[in-house]
C-alpha cells in the first residue's frame, strides 16, 4: 500500500475548502440546535439557497460577485422566515420532519426542469466565480509545501473561506455571551419558564434560526466557490454529515463545530484512501468499490457511539447538554 498516498491526500483536508464549508455550516447548525434547542435537519437547504443564491445572481444576472454572494446570505434569511412561521411552533420531533422535508423540497426544485433556465437542473452551475477570482489578492505561481501547495485560484479560495469562518465563529461568541444569548439558553432548557418572565419565545426561536441560516448560507458559498453547485450535493447525507461534526466537537460551543469538521473529514478521508487500497492489496475480503462504501457505514456507526457515550462532543460540557423535550 501506497502509506505517502494515503497521508498525502488525508492532510489536504486540513485546510480544504469542503472542510471549511462544513464548518461554518455546522457552526450555523450549533445556533440552532446546541445554543436554540431547534431540532433542525435542514440545513442542507440553507447551504444549497446561498450556493445557488451566489450563483444564479452571477450566471443569469450579470450581478458582481460581492452582490450574489450577498444575495445568497438574504436567501438564507428568506428561507428561514419561510420555514420558520409555520414550523418553530412545532414540537421537537415534528420540527425535525418539517425541516428535512423542507430541505429535499428545496433539492428538487434545483433540480426540477420548470427552472432549468435558471438552475441547469441536475448538471448544475459553473463558471460563476471569474469575478471572484478577479480581486484575489495573490500574485499568479504556487504557495506552501507538499501536501499544502496550492496555486494562487486554491490559496485565494482557502484564504476567504477562513476568514468567513473566523467572522461567523467571533459573532456566535459575541452573541452567546450577551443577554440575547442568555436568553436563548433558557429557552433551550425550558421555554415555558423563559415564556412566564414575559419573552416572546417565538421571535428569539426565529431570531437564532435567521442567524444560524445565515452562517448555513455563507457555508453553501464557500462549499461552491471552487467549482460548482450541483443539486446532488445538498441531500439528506450533507445533513447528517453536519449533525455528526456538530456532535464531534461538541453542540453548545463556539469552536466545537470547527474541530468536528476538521476531525470529521481527515478521519472520512484517511478511510477512503485506506480502505480500497486494503482491498485492493487482499486485506479486506471485498472489491475496492465495497470498501469504499465501508466508511460510510462506519460513518453512521460513529454517530451512534457519539449519541451513546459522548453527546456533549469533545469540547461540550455535561452542563451544557442540550434535551430535547
Amino acid at each position: 500500500m501506497d502509506w505517502g498516498q494515503i497521508f498525502g491526500n488525508t492532510v489536504t483536508y486540513l485546510l480544504h475548502p469542503t472542510t471549511i464549508a462544513y464548518a461554518l455550516a455546522a457552526t450555523g447548525l450549533a445556533v440552532h440546535f446546541g445554543y436554540s434547542g431547534l431540532l433542525n435537519f435542514g440545513m442542507a437547504a440553507f447551504m444549497a439557497v446561498g450556493g445557488y443564491g451566489y450563483a444564479i445572481s452571477v450566471l443569469s444576472f450579470g450581478l458582481p460577485w460581492w452582490m450574489g454572494m450577498l444575495i445568497g446570505l438574504l436567501g438564507g434569511v428568506l428561507f428561514a422566515l419561510i420555514l420558520g412561521i409555520p414550523t418553530l411552533r412545532l414540537r421537537a420531533d415534528y420540527l425535525a420532519i418539517a425541516t428535512i422535508a423542507a430541505a429535499e423540497i428545496v433539492r428538487l426544485l434545483f433540480q426540477t426542469e420548470l427552472f432549468k433556465e435558471y438552475t441547469n437542473s441536475s448538471a448544475g452551475l459553473r463558471g460563476y466565480s471569474d469575478g471572484f477570482r478577479a480581486i484575489n489578492p495573490f500574485p499568479p505561481g504556487t504557495y506552501g509545501f507538499g501536501p499544502f501547495t496550492y496555486t494562487e485560484v486554491e490559496l485565494w479560495n482557502r484564504v476567504f473561506g477562513l476568514i468567513m469562518l473566523a467572522v461567523a465563529v467571533l459573532v456566535v461568541w459575541a452573541l452567546m455571551r450577551s443577554p440575547w444569548g442568555r436568553v436563548l439558553k433558557g429557552i433551550r432548557e425550558d421555554e415555558d419558564a423563559v415564556r412566564s418572565l414575559g419573552k416572546n419565545v417565538f421571535a428569539y426561536k426565529m431570531q437564532a434560526l435567521i442567524i444560524g441560516g445565515v452562517i448555513g448560507a455563507m457555508g453553501g458559498i464557500v462549499f461552491a466557490v471552487p467549482s460548482a453547485v450541483v443539486p446532488g450535493s445538498y441531500s439528506t447525507s450533507l445533513t447528517f454529515f453536519l449533525w455528526t461534526i456538530l456532535l464531534l466537537g461538541g453542540a453548545a460551543t463556539v469552536l466545537g463545530p470547527t474541530l468536528g469538521a476538521v476531525l470529521f473529514w481527515i478521519v472520512f478521508s484517511f478511510l477512503g484512501n485506506l480502505l480500497p487500497q486494503m482491498a485492493a492489496a487482499g486485506y479486506l475480503p471485498m472489491t475496492s468499490i465495497q470498501a469504499e462504501i465501508v466508511r460510510w457505514i462506519l460513518a453512521g456507526v460513529v454517530l451512534m457511539l457519539i449519541v451513546i457515550f459522548r453527546p456533549q462532543g469533545i469540547l461540550g460540557d455535561k452542563r451544557e447538554m442540550t434535551f430535547v423535550k
